[in-house]
């Protein structure tokens, strides 16, 4: 921890897993282009669920990126964030070990934890007795385990913690790490990965009403229609660096964006009439922090849930917070193309809102053509646009509510 006046909280690197690109570049193209990655679960032992569609990271070799040692110790969903750490810090100049370890933290969000790793070593333990029960068993399944793993690996040894706050925490995990850097912290490293599609997870995903289970990648998951039916879920997500603007200049780092306000209610499970009020507050929050008029806003990233009774309440929240604004302001859910993936899905948005500002983009919303809502959602192609705020929304299948506002960082487009 440093001793100078703390700056803004600037993000200066980011890396990406996703179903649709393993690295940045190639996450925006897809992202700018509108493709959509949802395809049926290939993933064994999952085919007799009534769970079809999902959002699968099918290119990704952790072998390749991960030492041996990590590897035996840790889930998918931790290798997925160990693997877009290393991307996010390469991204921002900070690779390799830090000058001051103390300096450097590292924040995650989680949602389901390890699955896979947990359901392998249970099924050991069912079917051969605790013998055979690896000693990882203990950490690798544990919401935290990217957190740790990550700070051992990189040997980071600030402020380390996990958030767990529903899908929601992904922004939480932002505004926990802008204002650990406002506390003094020079660098953190935060963000969040799931990856619930084990045969595990997947069951307990099925008691979720608010879950697709149509086979049709296309239809499975169009909020804002008529023919909304809920969502379908995705793995992967991203990780980001978030230092203090000044380190930055000095070090020469360009700032890709600002985490400029944050705000977080709760509603409860399954209530979305009442996350119109929630998610109102929050995104009210959220300017009153940043210092950003509701007309300042320039594109809204949405939660998009695809329930109708839950878009409803978001498109309202979205004009009660923002007036007449709400109606006019570009609104675009990229995630329609890969899936929500849990804690992973705003961080994901939060991406993607960068990039759209960085290369003067609102990027489309896929498998979504029209809407029965008051909004100007963004449809079939990217649209240009001179962006300098953006508001990223978040809700939990448990009830929280989050706000992001993020501001344009340099100029220049990478």
């Amino acid at each position: 921890m440093s001793n100078r006046r703390p700056g803004r909280a600037a993000v200066t690197g980011i890396g990406v897993v996703a179903p649709n690109g393993l690295r940045t570049d190639a996450y925006w193209k897809s992202v700018r282009e509108g493709l959509s990655m949802l395809d049926l679960i290939s993933r064994e032992g999952c085919d007799h669920l009534p769970l079809r569609v999902a959002g699968e990271v099918r290119a990704f070799d952790p072998a390749a990126l991960i030492e041996d040692r990590f590897l035996v110790q840790t889930d998918r969903f931790s290798h997925f964030a160990m693997a877009a750490a290393a991307l996010a810090l390469d991204d921002a100049g900070l690779g390799g070990e830090p000058a001051d370890p103390f300096s450097v933290g590292v924040v995650t969000a989680a949602g389901s934890g390890g699955g896979e790793f947990g359901q392998r070593e249970l099924q050991k333990l069912w079917g051969k007795g605790s013998k055979f029960v690896g000693p990882y068993q203990s950490i690798a399944w544990f919401y935290a385990a990217s957190t740790g793993q990550i700070s051992i690996r990189g040997g980071l040894k600030g402020p380390c913690g996990v958030v767990a706050s529903d899908e929601a925490g992904g922004l939480d995990s932002l505004a926990h790490a802008s204002r650990a850097v406002g506390r003094g912290t020079d660098v953190m490293v935060v963000g969040a990965t799931e990856a619930p599609l084990a045969p595990y997870s997947m069951v307990c995903q099925l008691g979720y009403p608010e879950l697709s289970t149509l086979d049709d990648p296309a239809r499975a998951y169009r909020p804002f229609t008529e023919k909304a039916c809920g969502f379908v879920p995705a793995e992967g997500g991203a990780l980001l660096v978030v230092e203090d603007e000044d380190r930055a200049r000095e070090r020469g780092a360009p700032v890709r964006a600002f985490v400029a306000g944050h705000a977080a209610t709760f509603t409860g499970a399954s209530r979305w009439a009442e996350s119109r009020e929630g998610l109102a507050r929050a995104i009210r929050g959220a300017l009153d922090e940043a210092g950003c008029a509701p007309e300042e806003i320039d594109v809204v990233f949405a939660d998009a849930l695809g329930v109708p009774e839950a878009d409803r309440a978001e498109a309202l929240a979205i004009a009660d917070a923002l007036g007449a604004h709400g109606t006019r302001v570009p609104v675009t859910a990229p995630k329609t193309g890969i899936g929500r993936a849990h804690c992973a899905a705003p961080v994901l948005d939060t991406v993607a809102a960068v990039l759209a500002m960085e290369h003067g983009q609102v990027p489309p919303t896929p498998n979504v053509f029209d809407i029965c809502h008051d909004l100007d959602l963004v449809m079939s192609r990217a649209r240009p646009a001179e962006l300098r705020t953006a508001l990223v929304l978040s809700r939990g299948l448990m009830g929280s509510n989050a706000a992001l506002v993020v501001r344009r960082g340099d100029d220049s487009a990478r």
